[in-house]
């Protein structure tokens, strides 16, 4: 998690190797979550991330992908946004973020 406040970052999860990041995006609200972040190419606050879950299972669903290794909790200015680890992903997992993010991005055209 990085902090605006003058606090250092706390120690970030590696990402995890892939049947643990698979599983991860194999909800397809997580997928949804993850999407949205990539295309919006930075952090984005949580609300805006989820639409027909409460704010509990967002929570839960979070924390799955954070201990995957996908995503990192910001707090910006005391908002709570969250990252995408697009970096660390393409080093750990070469292609397979890209890849997944293009197929749920077709998939939600349809």
């Amino acid at each position: 998690m990085t902090q605006a406040n003058g606090l250092p970052p706390a120690q970030t999860t590696p990402v995890a190797g892939l049947p643990a990041v698979l599983s991860a995006l194999h909800d397809p609200v997580r997928l949804e979550m993850v999407r949205r972040l990539a295309n919006a190419h930075g952090p984005v606050r949580c609300a805006a991330l989820y639409d027909a879950i409460n704010k509990s299972t967002a929570t839960h669903h979070f924390k799955i992908l954070r201990e995957a290794g996908l995503i990192e909790r910001t707090t910006i200015d005391g908002q709570t946004f969250q990252r995408l680890r697009t970096e660390e992903l393409a080093v750990a997992l070469p292609g397979l973020l890209p890849a997944v993010v293009d197929a749920a991005n077709r998939a939600a055209a349809d």
